[in-house]
């Protein structure tokens, strides 16, 4: 097997033969998928908890939402379940602490897809993840690599903590924007990654386009890019060919497309919309379906080679199948992983450069 995954026992294994109490810290989607893995498992919830400014004496699947304090009075010695995402230092820093106080697991839920990720995953994939590790182009980024792996198997934040990167880093070292660029930004959200860009730019550029399919996050880019000349925000998907596609409209960023909804988007392919100009930056966060984005670029990929930021964390076999993919359009680039401040693995992203 591959040296450098060192983790062979899944936080759900650890937590199904652990004899002290579970405590779930924290309530929302995160928390509600981890609950149908401990009934699959028989694992048991002994109570949940949450930040002391959300708990007003409710109830969560049965269970009375406590604070902290009260479930250390509780319990003299028990085990922390985070259930929820974390992307501020703040709130980073406090899991820490708890983390430093007691037993703490976050077990790694995919956030599209099905399935865990687990030892037997990897090794089922080992030639895949072996192949990615070896064409990546620092130390660093192997060391991200590894890590990522194994945090996702373990649940152990130590692993997320060594491999953080400001954004401000990654910017000037890899993507290195100048004041001409074309900018592909899939997943546009309200113009926060466009905002993002233009930090670094001072504000300049060549052109910008701008999908985004929730509609009201497409009138938030539509308000913030309104006085921005060639910006082109499209109320569109990510796609590898212009259709429509079943869209579920959630709060915030979490809006995907759903084969369970009734609900229909417009989709586009990232070709179709530039009919052959080039790109020079193409950023794809688009909830689990990058790799039909990915297919939908493969010509400006293949002919323009775009630096790419791709979300590399959406679906358990993202962190293999999506490098492989860039490497098969385009064997010159080459290929960094960095992961931003987050706990779990999200903002573990792919960049690929000339």
């Amino acid at each position: 097997m591959i040296s450098f995954i060192t983790e062979k026992i899944t936080s759900w294994e650890r937590l199904k033969a652990e004899k002290r109490p579970i405590f779930i810290y924290g309530m929302g989607d995160g928390a509600l998928k981890i609950m149908t893995v401990f009934r699959q498992m028989n694992i048991k919830v002994a109570g949940i908890f949450a930040s002391d400014e959300f708990v007003r004496g409710h109830s969560f699947e049965g269970f009375l939402v406590h604070k902290l304090s009260e479930v250390e009075e509780m319990a003299e010695d028990f085990v922390v379940v985070l259930a929820f995402a974390a992307g501020y230092q703040e709130i980073v820093d406090k899991i820490h602490d708890i983390a430093s106080k007691h037993t703490l697991y976050v077990p790694d839920v995919p956030v599209a897809g099905t399935g865990l990720f687990t030892y037997d995953f990897c090794v089922q994939n080992q030639e895949k993840i072996r192949q990615v590790y070896d064409s990546l182009a620092d130390d660093y980024s192997r060391k991200v690599y590894a890590n990522i792996i194994n945090f996702k198997i373990s649940g152990k934040i130590e692993y997320l903590s060594s491999v953080t990167t400001p954004k401000e880093e990654i910017y000037h070292s890899i993507i290195k924007p100048h004041i001409s660029e074309t900018y592909v930004d899939l997943g546009a959200y309200n113009g926060d990654t466009v905002r993002e860009l233009l930090e670094f730019t001072n504000g300049r550029y060549s052109s910008i386009y701008a999908l985004e399919p929730d509609k009201k996050n497409f009138k938030k880019l539509s308000k913030f890019t309104d006085s921005m000349p060639n910006v082109y925000p499209i109320n569109a998907a990510a796609w590898c060919i212009d259709t429509s596609l079943p869209f579920a409209a959630k709060a915030g960023r979490q809006s995907a497309i759903s084969a369970f909804s009734e609900n229909f988007v417009e989709a586009r392919s990232v070709d179709s919309v530039l009919q052959g100009k080039p790109a020079t930056i193409i950023k794809m966060d688009v909830e689990g379906f990058e790799r039909e984005a990915i297919w939908g670029a493969a010509q400006t990929i293949s002919h323009y080679a775009p630096k790419l930021m791709i979300a590399l964390y959406h679906r358990n076999e993202d962190i293999f199948e999506l490098p492989l993919l860039i490497k098969a359009l385009n064997e010159r680039y080459k290929l960094y992983l960095r992961h931003q401040l987050y706990i779990p693995a999200w903002e573990t992203n792919l960049y690929a450069v000339i």
